[in-house]
């Protein structure tokens, strides 16, 4: 049994490395293309157009920013384990907003084409025209592959990245015989988008409850948005801010380095992306593994290594035999120097940007927002270091190692205290019975809480509808929650949207990992030690006269209830990420602390919500920002009252009757 976490990451190693490979291989051949693409271009355009085409080509991959955000975001939600109803919902509602920010972003293009075209020394804002008509496209089209990958449909995927650069270049090619030059590439390049979006449309179920809340989409989309904006800024904006700074030829020259840096991220990427699924459906015990990222970081340090190597000792002839004889640089820091040195400088990044991916893929990373940083610090950096084309990517090259010890240590030192507590509790806390819904633990929440003097007004008119719920009747289910919010609004609200419920059964081994919820009395006896084994003991050894002391007089009652079936206390609600971290009692610390000093643990029904967003709850884990987050949802929950709200639902349920 305690072999099993490990024999199921080695399944999921094998699966990174089998959906790696076949997105490799579609990488290897769109890489093919797309070198063939800019060969072609560079031969029949000369230094200054292939720099033209560069530079609004780069604009678009900038645009990207937004295309991977949905893509991601989309792969994230359909890899987790789900219905295929509530996928393809949580699909159509991403899709719909993907479209919304590909024509916000194709308008901004058309409105400030004069500014941007001026900016880049482009010949002509038709071309700014032309990328945003692409960029209309681009944006939900990361949303349809994003569905595809999460489905890991890796062979789908890569047949569509190769449909792209296939169109792209057989259209360009046609549009340069055809004579229409620059403008011809660039609306080869739009066509292209909209063709990869027409073709890879995914098979959806019927629409069923979309698991992606407002403000659940919206952190996961920001957070989305972050990394691919800091990803998209560190790899191409050294292209736009040479074209600024350089002659048109020398930025040609540019463009044609930073090729090898694009080749090198597409094979990062696509390892990246091999990854990335796996990772968002596997359980907390597997992603603990630390074979599953070094896995993801040997394939992409043994591509980068290669090619620097074969970079560096390639003849200078190679490149002007290629591109032309503009492309050629003389001296030491000739064309073999800078291209082995961009190819260090991607692959460098490159492990970066897996570190993060993966954090991601199960969580909130607020890592995204370290390389959002350095982003700012390549662009401020080259601004003010730009003497020569080596010293543009040596600038990048000690930035992007520091953002590599910026997010993989503090990584690498997590997984290690995680490995060691994996080890340490090889077993789950808990055992899953059966999924329940929200309604029936707010049923049983109330029905233990119902003594309370807040409910001494509600006590007559709601006793049936506490003591004897209707879980299938939605207006009762509405007037439990709103009685619930009369006490418990701001607990509540606080637990993540995409909680999910459980009925479970306590493993006896594993109680040091249930924690007791940390209210004054409870704070007082745990100093500290908030363990379930721990507090019990010391509530065991307390000296004092037990009948003076009410804290210690109600779970004397529960001990005495747990001796009587027929009188036992109502259930116990736990909160926590999965089944292997700590778990907290939000709700039964006395009835719970009783069963174990009377070891009755079997004779209480407990309840456990789990969410991977948990970390982001006071209630579970206190800290700066989560006590920020509370103090942000009571201000917005002031205006909400729930007496009010009872008294609505009583008036409705009053004419309906």
């Amino acid at each position: 049994m305690s072999n099993q976490p490990v024999e199921n990451s080695k399944k999921l190693r094998n699966r990174i490395i089998s959906g790696s490979a076949v997105l490799l291989s579609g990488s290897t051949l769109t890489t093919v293309i797309n070198l063939g693409y800019n060969i072609a271009v560079a031969r029949f355009l000369g230094t200054a157009g292939y720099g033209h085409v560069a530079v609004v080509y780069t604009m678009l991959t900038i645009a990207s920013a937004v295309t991977l955000s949905f893509q991601i975001v989309t792969a994230k939600v359909v890899a987790r384990p789900g219905s295929e109803e509530s996928r393809s919902a949580a699909y159509r509602f991403l899709h719909r907003s993907a479209w919304s920010c590909g024509l916000f972003v194709a308008c901004l293009l058309v409105v400030f084409r004069h500014q941007v075209a001026d900016y880049l020394r482009l010949p002509t804002p038709l071309l700014v025209v032309l990328l945003a008509c692409g960029a209309a496209f681009y944006v939900p089209l990361g949303s349809r592959r994003g569905y595809i990958l999460g489905a890991c449909g890796f062979r789908k995927l890569a047949s569509n990245l190769v449909l792209e650069a296939g169109t792209r270049l057989v259209g360009s090619l046609v549009a340069v015989l055809l004579g229409f030059g620059v403008t011809g590439v660039i609306g080869a390049n739009a066509a292209a988008e909209a063709i990869a979006w027409l073709v890879i449309r995914p098979s959806l179920a019927a629409s069923g409850p979309n698991p992606l809340g407002g403000m659940l989409a919206a952190r996961e989309l920001l957070q989305a948005l972050v990394f691919f904006s800091g990803q998209v800024l560190i790899n191409n904006s050294d292209i736009v801010l040479v074209k600024h700074f350089f002659a048109p030829a020398t930025a040609g020259l540019y463009a044609a380095i930073a090729l090898v840096g694009r080749v090198i991220f597409s094979f990062s990427s696509a390892i990246m992306n091999g990854m990335f699924p796996v990772v968002a459906g596997a359980r907390h015990e597997e992603r603990r593994s630390l074979s599953l990222i070094a896995t993801s970081m040997l394939l992409v340090l043994g591509i980068g290594s290669a090619m620097a190597i074969g970079l560096r000792l390639a003849p200078p002839w190679i490149w002007t035999m290629f591109f032309g004889k503009g492309f050629h640089i003389a001296g030491p820091y000739g064309m073999p120097y800078l291209l082995s040195l961009k190819a260090i400088v991607t692959m460098v990044f490159s492990l970066s940007i897996l570190v993060i991916a993966y954090e991601m893929s199960y969580r909130i990373a607020n890592t995204a927002w370290v390389q959002l940083a350095f982003a700012g610090a390549v662009i401020a950096g080259i601004c003010r270091f730009h003497a020569s084309l080596r010293e543009v990517l040596l600038v990048q090259l000690l930035l992007m190692l520091l953002l590599l010890l910026a997010v993989a240590v503090p990584f690498l030192l997590s997984m290690f205290r995680g490995a060691q507590t994996s080890s340490q509790a090889a077993s789950p806390a808990i055992r899953l019975i059966r999924h329940i819904s929200e309604d029936e633990v707010i049923a049983e929440f109330l029905r233990s809480d119902f003594d309370h003097d807040v409910y001494r007004d509600y006590r007559d008119s709601m006793r049936s509808l506490v003591e004897d719920p209707d879980l299938d009747e939605p207006s009762e289910c509405a007037k439990r929650r709103a009685l619930l919010y009369v006490r418990h609004l701001a607990l509540w609200k606080e637990i993540p949207e995409n909680t999910e419920w459980y009925e479970v059964e306590l493993r006896e081994s594993a109680l040091d990992r249930i924690h007791v919820f940390p209210r004054a009395q409870w704070r007082r006896i745990a100093r500290g030690k908030p363990g379930l084994p721990s507090v019990a003991g010391k509530l065991a050894r307390r000296d004092g006269s037990r009948a003076e002391d009410p804290f210690l007089r109600r779970i004397d009652a529960f001990r005495r209830r747990l001796s009587h079936p027929e009188a036992l206390p109502g259930a116990v609600v736990l909160i926590g990420r999965n089944e292997y971290e700590p778990l907290t009692i939000i709700d039964g610390n006395h009835r719970l602390a009783a069963a174990v000093l009377e070891n009755r643990l079997p004779q209480l029904r407990v309840l456990c919500g789990l969410s991977p967003s948990m970390h982001q709850c006071c209630w579970y884990r206190t800290n700066f920002v989560t006590l920020s987050r509370y103090g942000k949802n009571r201000v917005r929950h002031l205006t909400y009252h729930p007496e009010a709200e009872l008294d609505r639902l009583f008036e409705r349920s009053g004419q309906m009757s």
